[in-house]
This record gives C-alpha cells, sequence and structure tokens, in this order.
C-alpha cells in the first residue's frame, strides 16, 4: 500500500512537471520573439499625405507602389508573403477597414538609384498610384558608391511621382553589419534625408528605427538580419511594416488647414 502511494505521487509529481514546462515552453518562445515598439516621433512623417487623405476620406480604393532595391524585393524574407509591401498592405487594412489596398513590390535586386529612375515610367508612373514608398542608397553603400553622383536622379525621380499627383514618402538604407561597417553609409543617409527636406517630402527614417532595435532596446543583429549581414528577416520586415504603416495612418488623418482657415490667418 506504501508503494503505492509513493508511485502515485512521484506520478502525480512527473504530470505537474510535464504540465509545468508545457505551460513553459511558448513564454520562453515568445521570449526568444522581439518587441515591435518604436516611438511615434521616430515614425512620424514631416508632412501630411493629402492624397491618401481623400481617398480613405471617400472610401475610394488605395492604390501604392513600393519601388526600390532588394530590401523592396524581398530578399531574406522566407516567402513574398513576409516581405515588408506584402505586410505593409495588411497593416494598412487594419488601419483602413473600409477601404480596398494594393501595394505592389516594384523592387528589382541591386537596382541603385540611376537603375529605377530607368524604369519609373513603366513600373510607377503607368501605376497611377496613390502613394508611392521609394527605397534607395543602400546598393550604393555596400559597393563603395557616392550617392551624390546620383542626386540628381533623386531630384529627377520626386519630379516625377509630384507629377503624378500621388503623395510620396522616401525611405533610407537598412543599419544592418555590412551597411554600418562602411564610412559613407552615415554620409548617404545625411544626403538623402537632405533631399527629402528640400523637395518637401517625407521620409521613413528606416536606418534610425533599425538602430533604436540595436542599441536602445539591445536587439541582436541575428535577430533581425538575414544571416548575409545585410538583408531583413521575416521578423524585421513585418516590424519595418508596423511602423510604416502607423507612419501613413497618422499622416493621412492628421488635421490639415483649410484654403480658408489658411487665409484668414494671414496678417
Amino acid at each position: 500500500m506504501k508503494g503505492a502511494v509513493v508511485a502515485s505521487r512521484a506520478t502525480k509529481s512527473l504530470a505537474i512537471a510535464a504540465l509545468l514546462a508545457g505551460l513553459a515552453l511558448p513564454l520562453s518562445a515568445r521570449a526568444e520573439t522581439p518587441a515591435c515598439d518604436v516611438p511615434q516621433d521616430l515614425l512620424r512623417l514631416a508632412n501630411p499625405l493629402a492624397h491618401v487623405a481623400h481617398k480613405i476620406a471617400n472610401n475610394e480604393p488605395l492604390l501604392i507602389v513600393a519601388i526600390g532595391s532588394s530590401s523592396t524585393a524581398g530578399a531574406g524574407a522566407s516567402s513574398p508573403a513576409a516581405n515588408y509591401p506584402s505586410r505593409l498592405a495588411v497593416e494598412l487594412k487594419q488601419h483602413f477597414p473600409k477601404n480596398s489596398i494594393t501595394v505592389l513590390n516594384r523592387g528589382v535586386n541591386g537596382e541603385e538609384v540611376a537603375d529605377m529612375l530607368k524604369r519609373f515610367d513603366t513600373a510607377v508612373v503607368a501605376a497611377k498610384p496613390d502613394l508611392v514608398l521609394w527605397q534607395l542608397g543602400t546598393n550604393s553603400i555596400i559597393r563603395d558608391h557616392s550617392l551624390a553622383q546620383h542626386e540628381s536622379s533623386i531630384h529627377d525621380g520626386i519630379k516625377k511621382i509630384r507629377a503624378t499627383g500621388a503623395d510620396m514618402v522616401l525611405i533610407d538604407p537598412q543599419f544592418v553589419p555590412k551597411v554600418i561597417v562602411k564610412p559613407q553609409a552615415i554620409q548617404i543617409v545625411q544626403l538623402i534625408a537632405t533631399a527629402a527636406k528640400l523637395e518637401d517630402v517625407d521620409l521613413f527614417r528606416r536606418f534610425d528605427v533599425m538602430k533604436r532595435w540595436n542599441e536602445v532596446d539591445h536587439i541582436a543583429f541575428d535577430k533581425f538580419v538575414a544571416p548575409d549581414g545585410l538583408h531583413l528577416n521575416d521578423w524585421s520586415y513585418a516590424c519595418m511594416a508596423k511602423g510604416l504603416g502607423q507612419a501613413i495612418a497618422e499622416a493621412a488623418q492628421r488635421p490639415m488647414l483649410s484654403a480658408t482657415a489658411m487665409w484668414h490667418m494671414v496678417p
């Protein structure tokens, strides 16, 4: 009898241990996944997105073109559904459930600014977008090219987008080992920021967002960078899309002064 009691207690102990292990497993798995939380002041776009706002307010379909190189095409992602344009469509649908939202991925691996500009008419203008997301600069950095030689091309691209009436957001390079090791990385990030300011267009500061993941949130590179040390992975594409979706949603819903109100403010 005593042996049976001991055996019963042992069985219960094993069952409890197994239960606790089962409960602990999801917690530990979740602990391995970094939190995606970026302050709004880092995400906030400088200007409201007036064209997108009009489409949203009238429940009209919203067409977005994402043009860029491999980090737009989705290198490093486990599938096309995991790249940032695909994830952005999901994020924006959560913000604007009444709108039909399409994000066209026009990323091509290896391209620099001049390459993209050559296909702007067919890849961007012909689509008649409401919003253009232009990711640029990374390949110039890793190939030790000066983006200054493409500076006029950047302004030409902005001019082409502006002529369509679409809103636009520039996206600067990623903060990853193969980029930040290059001495011209910061210079190119600053050059893109200067171009955005001079042209009065929006800039999504991807470099600073990803830098915060590493230096403030203390997320190791292997958690958000693909094994090649250059491209994003599923988590970072999703987190980037979440932040960009928040930025677009806020800028599209930001109160804007009407022409009449602005007239009354003139002294």
